[in-house]
């Protein structure tokens, strides 16, 4: 018998380990609830919470932010995941927001008895019916959780957009999410918020702290010989240059924003910039190389006047760099704040630009060139920054995007000698385009802006700009912007008049000194595919002695094409 009980022994407690080291079945309650507006119930959502040992999971942990309501330690629980670190944000429960009421009306939602708590939020009145007889705990909304031994069974949101309770079912061997309070790092909730907002979408660095200016020394470079992933400097240090991979979601119809930060390292005027892009699928076509090699290369059309201007217009293989930002420097904001002060006049450091320029990104290239020019001829110039932050669609595309860019008066290689646009007094921008077959929802992003700095120059004079396409009339407009005072504090080198008024104040041709100028959209269904010819009547003024009027212009065919 011994000797049994010494043989069974060991394999009797080798089953008992092997038992007990099986998995235990995690036990949950899935809570679901449909969500609706205006009572129409055939446009709704579904969607579900869970509550397993007094913690409600408000989220599936699939994305990078988790939230739960934990019962057991009284807290709303917000948790992130950035770069494969978790941080978390707490609050207790019993600072939730609380019920301006808690009216004795009962009502029966779903099988349970509920009665209503009404609270004031942001000016929205909302309604929240819980039942303490559910034997599960929590609610759809952290803040909205009248008490620990509630279960939140419908929601009205000023009266158009309701909650309600569907089912709660026992849900056996469920894969719960994880729940890492104990492995998250406590943060502030602004902190919180600013890797909230991080997290939701892409940034894509492209220059940091890079410099704009005028230097005649620098090294030529072989286009030849760039890989591209350094900053170049060209056009005498008037244009900097780099390319850019652009993440997967350029392809899937993600949306996109140029963010520019740009401040004075010693230019003190407003100066003209543009920001641009080459699809690098086009980086051994002309417009490439005369980053490189000089205007000189590009197609040349000659006025009325005699006078030469290089690679403003698509034409047979040139294609025209696309213009995403027009945007001019303030006079002088970051090096020159000191050395104006003026009391109450708190200037900014630098000025930031930003727009959505998603219609302009292609999505059938793995990597684009980007340039930044900014025309001046100042040894220390400008300081730039610009990324591309791009957002996840909210819908998956069924369509591709056409870009077409068609002219682009803005000499970006001013400081390499092309030529200023000036040939409107006596000329028409004239030209051919192609619409191809399978092109929908055309239009022209038109920007225009009008120079010539003295009292009677276009700059401070509105002139009417028209388009016509294949001879009729499609576009008019009389670019002109009076808010310029706006942005005095962008301005600390502004020249300050007798009549109190300053340099930056004055309205102009569709720009101010500190600000972008947004394109037009100029919307072209009426064309079939095939050949069409584009007009641009800009009513430029006449030269006065030495000085004279320009126009930056550039127009970009853009539209659709459906996925076979």
């Amino acid at each position: 018998m011994k000797y049994l009980e010494s043989v069974l022994l060991p394999f009797l407690l080798l089953i008992c380990l092997s038992i007990c080291a099986q998995p235990k079945k995690t036990t949950a309650y899935k809570i679901s609830y449909i969500q609706y507006s205006n009572n129409n119930t055939a446009d709704c959502d579904t969607f579900n919470i869970y509550y397993f040992d007094g913690v409600c999971f408000l989220t599936d942990n699939k994305g990078s932010i988790s939230q739960y309501i934990d019962i057991n330690r009284g807290l709303n629980v917000d948790i992130i995941v950035k770069d494969n670190e978790y941080y978390k944000t707490t609050q207790s429960i019993s600072d939730n927001p609380k019920p301006i009421e808690i009216s004795d009306e009962k009502k029966k939602i779903n099988e349970y008895k509920s009665k209503k708590a009404t609270y004031n939020s942001f000016s929205n009145k909302i309604e929240v019916w819980f039942t303490d007889k559910a034997n599960v705990y929590g609610s759809p909304y952290q803040r909205f959780f009248p008490n620990t031994e509630s279960l939140v069974t419908k929601i009205v949101v000023n009266n158009n957009r309701t909650i309600d309770l569907i089912d709660i079912i026992k849900v056996s061997n469920y894969d719960l999410p994880d729940y890492y309070f104990d492995a998250a790092m406590e943060i502030t909730d602004p902190e919180f918020e600013e890797l909230k907002i991080l997290s939701r979408y892409e940034v894509v660095p492209v220059f940091e702290n890079d410099r704009i200016n005028f230097d005649t020394e620098l090294e030529k470079i072989n286009p030849e010989e760039v890989d591209g992933l350094e900053t170049l400097h060209l056009s005498n240090g008037g244009i900097i240059f780099k390319k850019v991979k652009l993440p997967q979601m350029a392809k899937e119809g993600a949306y996109c924003f140029a963010k520019l930060t740009v401040r004075s390292d010693g230019d003190a005027y407003d100066r003209t910039g543009s920001v641009f892009i080459i699809p690098d699928s086009q980086k051994d076509g002309l417009m490439f190389n005369s980053l490189f090699q000089g205007p000189d290369i590009l197609p040349v059309f000659v006025d009325k006047l005699g006078n030469e201007y290089q690679g403003y217009m698509a034409e047979n293989d040139f294609n025209p760099a696309i213009e995403i930002m027009r945007f001019f420097t303030s006079f002088g904001a970051g090096h020159f704040n000191d050395k104006r002060p003026i009391n109450n006049y708190n200037w900014e450091p630098e000025v930031i630009y930003k727009r959505e320029v998603t219609e302009l990104i292609p999505d059938n290239e793995d990597y684009i060139w980007v340039g930044v020019f900014i025309g001046n001829y100042d040894k220390n110039g400008h300081i730039v920054d610009l990324e591309l932050d791009f957002y996840p669609p909210y819908d998956e595309s069924d369509s591709k995007k056409f870009i077409k860019p068609l002219f682009n008066t803005v000499n970006i290689m001013e400081m390499n000698s092309q030529n200023y646009c000036r040939f409107f007094k006596t000329y028409t921008l004239r030209m051919k385009f192609e619409l191809p077959e399978g092109v929908e929802n055309p239009q022209l992003v038109f920007t225009t802006t009008g120079h010539g700095g003295w009292e009677t120059g276009d700059e401070f004079v509105p002139k009417l700009n028209e388009i016509l396409v294949d001879g009729e009339k499609v576009f008019e407009i009389v670019p002109w912007l009076t808010d310029c005072a706006t942005y005095r504090l962008n301005n600390p080198a502004s020249g300050n008049f007798g009549n109190g008024l300053s340099s930056s104040d004055f309205s102009r041709s569709n720009w101010c000194p500190g600000t972008l100028t947004p394109p037009y959209y100029v919307k072209l269904e009426m064309l079939s595919s095939g050949n069409h010819t584009i007009e641009v009547i800009i009513d430029q003024g006449e030269d006065e002695g030495s000085s004279f009027s320009s126009w930056s212009v550039s127009g970009i065919l853009v539209g659709t094409i459906i996925k076979e």
